[in-house]
C-alpha cells in the first residue's frame, strides 16, 4: 500500500510521466493531511486546482494524530528534516505504508521505512 508524496501527485497531474500510471491504478492510495496542505496550498496552483481537488477526493487521507506527531518528533531529533517530510515519514511508519516519492534521498536514512521511486526503473 502506498503513501504518496506531494511531488508524485504534482508529476501525475502534469501527465508527462507514464511511470506513474501503474501507481495510480492501485485500488487504495493514501496521502497524509500534510500532503493535501502542500499541494492545495501552493500559491501558484493555477488551473490544476480542480484536478488536485478531484484526486484528493479519491485518496484515503490520513489525519495527523498524536502518534504520528510523536513519531515525527523522534525522527526530527535524529536528523534535520523538514516538518512536512517528518510527518509524511511518520505517517508511513505508523501505518506500515510505502512512501512513493522522487526525493528518495530525503528518506533513505530512516530504518524500517519503505520507499519507492517510480522514476528509477
Amino acid at each position: 500500500m502506498y503513501l504518496l508524496d506531494s511531488n508524485i501527485i504534482i508529476y501525475y497531474a502534469e501527465k508527462q510521466h507514464d511511470c506513474l500510471d501503474v501507481i495510480f491504478q492501485e485500488e487504495t492510495l493514501y496521502v497524509s493531511e500534510i500532503t493535501r496542505l502542500e499541494v492545495l496550498g501552493y500559491h501558484r496552483i493555477g488551473t490544476l486546482k480542480s484536478l488536485f481537488e478531484q484526486l484528493f477526493q479519491e485518496f484515503n487521507i490520513i489525519s495527523i494524530s498524536g502518534i504520528i506527531i510523536d513519531k515525527a518528533i523522534l525522527i526530527r531529533q535524529q536528523k534535520s528534516m523538514s516538518l512536512g517530510d517528518a510527518i509524511i515519514c511518520a505517517t508511513a511508519l505508523v501505518n506500515d505504508l510505502t512512501i512513493v516519492t522522487r526525493n528518495v534521498k530525503d528518506f533513505v536514512w530512516i530504518e524500517k521505512l519503505k520507499v519507492l521511486n517510480p522514476f528509477e526503473n
